[in-house]
């Protein structure tokens, strides 16, 4: 049985014991853009189509000098005998549950329905406090019209503009007066201080034997981000791939979950949804993205922008899940999905899903396919990522999540290892460089490199030409690493200095 188990943990370190605030409501009223104005961020996806937010969405935000969490829920319509409405209303129940504080939005522009007066029974009988924010008040005759909302029963109304930030204060006050402090309020504050005091950036030493010395060229810390070799509190991994691949089942077989809305509808999830694994001492967010497809075939907005959202998601990640539907083979959108993740410097490990459905569960007569003609095919549609371990699992049976959980952990290790100056430059000796297939035109004398970055690594090369490396070069250099030092899962950056041109500085 795999050894971890199953924990929410919010953005950051100890944010679960925050109290948390849920906003409800039906679909299209404004939810989404009051989530972000309060977290200051575009977490949420916001358009005119109603609907757009499905799965719960968390955040945090802060005021009166206390810290809120904040959880986002889809359009709740009670009583809707349709697959993804009903989905919405268990995950928007779930929010219920663990809240602290609700807050209906109201459209003020709408007059109240059925469904309405229906929802404010569900609300109120939890017990918690109530607040009903009457949404897009604009002007004082507005604002004397969001009174008309009283008769939902509801004591605390706020008129409040979600988009241009009018009223939010008075219905922040009320919240943070509702809920009490907590003991371990102040407690909290003292840790999120000493968590941004230990943050850690450094660059390796520019040319051999200058640890001590100031680096002559400043540039060269700023090649890429780095973190140096160190244990990260927290790995983030962001679950990628075509849409109905099967990244939210995934996603909920590995934290134990009904986390992430599952359907056979392609398409299903839009808004990026979190939640973390603790893991042998580590703790890994994994990060279920919305399925990525070319923007001719993408037409409704909440779905171009969830897409965008995907990608933005993907490159804030440190490990990227590739899915590969094992029905379908690999395609050229797995192909292309794939190169986002490695052009992004993001580690990559290949997950070959529904396994189960060519195998042991095959239906159509044919004979199982066979694990190592199926890597093979995926080696040769997938070359740039030869350095991505596979995997082959069924997520809907919740077979091969240690084996995930795994490889994720050792991938995030390797891309935060460093290699000295003097291990790389006793490795360049042994080097046979004239094996490389480079044209002679192209090849380059490298007089010593150092590692100038992790995450992913990078390495200058200090070399007798200013000339771009070629591929072939690269890839013969990245390779002759991969076999001395690991970096499995990992792509390998090279940045190239001409000697004579630091000479002349």
């Amino acid at each position: 049985m795999p050894t971890y188990r199953r924990s929410v943990i919010p953005a950051r370190p100890g944010a679960a014991s925050l109290p948390l605030v849920a906003i409800v409501g039906r679909p299209n009223v404004g939810k989404s853009t009051l989530f972000n104005r309060l977290t200051q961020s575009r977490r949420s996806i916001v358009g005119d189509e109603p609907g757009i937010t499905r799965d719960r969405i968390y955040g945090e935000f802060e005021w009166a000098g206390r810290r809120f969490r904040l959880v986002d829920t889809g359009g709740i319509v009670p009583d809707d005998p349709e697959l993804i409405p009903t989905e919405i209303f268990n995950q928007a129940k779930v929010a219920l549950q663990e809240a602290d504080a609700l807050v209906l939005v109201i459209d003020a522009r709408t007059e109240l329905a059925s469904p309405d007066y229906d929802l404010v029974r569900l609300l109120l009988r939890g017990g918690k406090p109530v607040f009903l924010a009457v949404n897009k008040v604009e002007g004082e005759a507005m604002a004397a019209e969001a009174e008309n909302f009283r008769r939902l029963g509801i004591r605390n109304v706020y008129p409040v503009s979600s988009e241009h930030g009018l009223g939010i204060g008075d219905l922040l006050d009320a919240i943070a007066e509702a809920i009490p402090p907590r003991p371990d309020d102040e407690g909290q504050k003292e840790e999120d201080e000493a968590a941004e005091e230990n943050e850690i950036s450094e660059g390796g030493p520019l040319v051999p034997g200058e640890e001590d010395e100031p680096h002559r060229d400043e540039a060269h810390r700023q090649i890429h981000r780095t973190h140096g070799e160190f244990e990260q509190h927290e790995t983030s991994i962001a679950i990628i791939g075509r849409p109905n691949v099967g990244k939210s089942t995934l996603l909920n077989a590995l934290t134990g979950t009904s986390r992430a809305i599952v359907s056979p509808i392609a398409g299903t999830t839009r808004d990026a949804v979190d939640e973390v694994v603790e893991f042998e001492g580590s703790q890994l967010r994994f990060v279920d993205t919305a399925g990525i497809r070319r923007k001719g075939k993408t037409r409704m907005m909440a779905e171009k922008l969830s897409v965008v959202m995907a990608r933005r998601h993907l490159e804030a990640a440190d490990v990227a899940l590739l899915i590969i539907d094992a029905t379908e083979g690999v395609t050229a959108s797995d192909a292309t999905i794939g190169g986002y993740a490695h052009e992004s410097g993001r580690s990559v490990i290949l997950v070959v899903n529904k396994w189960d459905a060519v195998t042991t569960g095959r239906t159509d007569g044919k004979p199982p396919a066979g694990r190592d003609i199926f890597e093979r095919q995926l080696r040769q549609a997938l070359k740039y990522l030869d350095y991505a371990p596979v995997i082959f699992l069924s997520a809907l049976e919740g077979k091969g999540m240690d084996r995930v959980l795994r490889e994720v952990k050792a991938v995030a290790a390797e891309r935060r290892k460093r290699v000295t100056t003097g291990q790389m430059n006793r490795f360049l000796d042994k080097i046979d460089f004239q094996r490389a297939p480079v044209p002679m035109a192209k090849r380059v004398r490298i007089f010593y490199m150092t590692q100038a970055a992790v995450a992913p690594p990078t390495f200058v090369l200090f070399t007798d030409r200013d000339i771009k490396l070629h591929f072939a070069f690269e890839r013969f250099l990245a390779n002759q690493i991969r076999d001395a030092f690991g970096f499995k899962g990992t792509p390998i950056w090279f940045k190239v200095r001409a000697r004579n041109a630091e000479d002349k500085e």
